[in-house]
């Protein structure tokens, strides 16, 4: 395969994410990569992920063994919209932003940031809106660049 370094790292960094399999392989590859003498710059370095990762990582090692290698459920923040508002964002983003008002004739960012605060009351920025254009806008109306 002739790719570019950073294309290939991505490619690889990618496949390793694939699958909760490939990433505590990685994780174990990290574990060997110190138990072998390596220092976590190094191993981090190699690897491509952040020193403070690779130490998290030895950290749940010595604590629960291999056990603590296995990805757990992260809760996370709670979503901010509820699933039916969220519902209702994507069917908006089906139609025109003139059919609500609005003097524009394409969804970017900030015009879905002001309806999703208009509607429901929640303030998001601009960024997690542009996200949400992504995942749920249409084909008809999307921007040709939204950065």
């Amino acid at each position: 395969m002739k790719l570019s370094d950073s294309r290939l790292e991505f490619i690889l960094q990618d496949e390793i994410r694939r699958s909760e399999e490939s990433r505590y392989n990685h994780r174990l590859h990290a574990i060997l990569l110190i138990a072998n003498g390596m220092k976590c710059p190094e191993v981090s370095a190699l690897l491509g992920d952040p020193e403070r990762t690779i130490r998290r990582w030895i950290h749940r090692f010595n604590l629960y063994g291999f056990k603590g290698l296995i990805e757990v459920d992260h809760l996370g923040r709670p979503p901010r919209l509820p699933a039916a508002q969220m519902e209702k964002v994507s069917r908006i983003l089906q139609r025109r932003p003139e059919d609500f008002g609005y003097r524009v004739k394409k969804w970017n960012g900030k015009f879905l940031s002001e309806y999703i605060r208009k509607e429901f009351g929640i303030r998001l920025g601009i960024r997690q809106c542009q996200r949400l254009y992504r995942l749920y806008g249409s084909n008809r109306s999307k921007p040709t660049a939204i950065l």
